[in-house]
């Protein structure tokens, strides 16, 4: 994979997207390397970490099995906080906590 790419800022980033260069934090660690398909635990623990930009693979067209992963691990994921929180009665506070994570891990905010 080359070191080609759009550099983009990582608001514009997205689930799915392809990094094209490895991505290194102030003291030069790698954070992630390149190749890395973005997801949404990644680009959240970016923004904590104040990550401003970065190289994408510069895709006209969406790459339909990056997408279809990162569906399929939404969905993994939404089927372990339900087996988690099975238990949960509908009016405790852990059916709020079980609402929000649901609404993080499809990816409509915290």
């Amino acid at each position: 994979m080359s070191e080609s790419g759009r550099e983009i800022s990582i608001e514009q980033a997205e689930e799915g997207m392809v990094l094209a260069q490895a991505l290194s934090d102030a003291s030069g660690a790698v954070l992630l390397a390149q190749g890395a398909t973005l997801t949404a635990a990644n680009l959240t623990a970016l923004r904590r970490r104040n990550v401003e930009r970065c190289h994408i693979v510069a895709d006209d067209e969406p790459d339909p099995a990056a997408q279809a992963h990162a569906e399929q691990e939404r969905a993994r994921r939404l089927e372990r906080l339900a087996v988690l929180f099975r238990a949960t009665p509908p009016d405790a506070a852990g059916a709020e906590l079980l609402a929000l994570l649901r609404r993080y891990r499809q990816g409509s905010g915290a």
